[in-house]
């Protein structure tokens, strides 16, 4: 364990949440394979070449099947392993491998009659070891996720941080001529250099006088460009994603105006947003604010919830319905896009939802 890996007390939390969830659902025992689920319930990150399992039963005891390398540390009450590869060569059978030595330990305890499972990756090779009704928990799933407790905002503060330091470098680079190759692999090498470590995930919008895009390998930036940089990186599992929009050279009056019509939602964000506000609901009011703007138009979602997943609840979209709550982290993203902006901008800050209403958690410079 290190200050910056899940605390085992608290995945035991999250079991125990997840506990009263098979109660209510009369549900037996709880198979997971999707490693940001396995993450979030034991602590334990696996690579993305890697077909681990967990497995819950009603008791409260938590069964991990991992790897045999590397070493495993998790908030599980056994830890077995599969052979994940031969003679250092990965398997492509590993979910197999990873079912067989999962179901021959079930099979010693009580035979269980209905199984949640996630439907959208619970396939044959782990359906043919039983009979029992199978239910799909993973939508709970993603509710239950939704709250992020103490350990988990550390690592989203970590991964927010090498954000910062990557706008910080890129303010130091961007200027007539560099290409969007060089500035992203500038920013790329800032944050592995400040989280001391390989980056889980990468994203997200790399590209000069455009809505987004990753790098293009012959575009330079030029005067009078803005140049809209929406960065997600990953550490050990948990996303950032928050986006600046840099003048690469002094902004025209109109950007200028169309800035400050970005920037003041954020404001009217941290007045409005608590408990029980409806995301839709603000989406609609941004709407209608930079529907005035003098310049430009927004037409995309203002946000979204993040952590294991770049995307996830609450939806600030008209789309979905969804309620903030207590422990959201979410984005909001506002931005003005016309051909007289040379593309648009878009500034994107991240909040967790607090009793009463939100923290701010990108706290750096949002000027062009």
């Amino acid at each position: 364990m290190t200050s910056y890996s899940l605390d085992h007390n608290t995945c035991r939390v999250r079991q125990q949440r997840l506990l009263a969830l098979m109660e209510e659902k009369q549900v037996d025992l709880v198979i997971i394979t999707q490693r940001e689920n396995i993450q979030w319930l034991s602590g334990q990150w696996f690579n993305w070449h890697f077909q681990p399992a967990a497995a819950l039963d009603a008791n409260g005891h938590l069964t991990l099947v991992a790897p045999t390398k590397p070493p495993v540390t998790a908030a599980a009450d056994e830890v077995l392993h599969y052979e994940a590869q031969w003679h250092s060569t990965l398997r492509n059978d590993q979910r197999a491998a990873c079912s067989e030595v999962l179901w021959d330990r079930l099979r010693t305890a009580s035979t269980p009659r209905r199984i949640g499972v996630e439907f959208s990756t619970f396939g044959p090779c782990l359906a043919q070891y039983t009979d029992a009704e199978l239910f799909d928990v993973e939508p709970d799933l993603y509710v239950l996720r939704r709250h992020k407790e103490a350990d988990e905002l550390v690592m989203i503060k970590r991964a927010i941080a090498g954000t910062q330091a990557m706008y910080e470098r890129a303010r130091e680079i961007i200027e007539p001529g560099i290409s969007e190759l060089e500035v992203y692999n500038q920013l790329q090498a800032t944050a592995v250099d400040r989280f001391g470590e390989v980056l889980t995930g990468t994203g997200n919008d790399y590209q000069c006088r455009s809505r987004g895009g990753m790098p293009r390998s012959q575009h330079q930036a030029a005067k009078g460009d803005l140049y809209i940089l929406d960065l997600g990186p990953a550490y050990r599992g948990y996303y950032a994603d928050n986006c600046r929009t840099i003048a690469v050279s002094d902004p025209s009056e109109e950007q200028q105006i169309a800035w400050e019509h970005v920037t003041a939602v954020f404001a009217f964000v941290e007045q409005t947003v608590k408990p029980g506000s409806s995301a839709r609901e603000l989406f609609i009011e941004v709407q209608a604010m930079l529907d005035r703007a003098p310049v430009g138009i927004f037409n995309h979602h203002l946000g979204h919830g993040f952590g294991l997943f770049p995307h996830e609840a609450p939806h600030l979209n008209p789309h979905w319905d969804d309620v903030f709550e207590h422990g959201d982290t979410f984005t909001v993203e506002p931005g003005l896009y016309a051909p007289e902006l040379n593309a648009g901008m878009r500034i994107e800050q991240n909040y967790v939802v607090c009793t009463s209403g939100v923290e701010l958690l990108t706290t750096f410079p949002t000027d062009l």
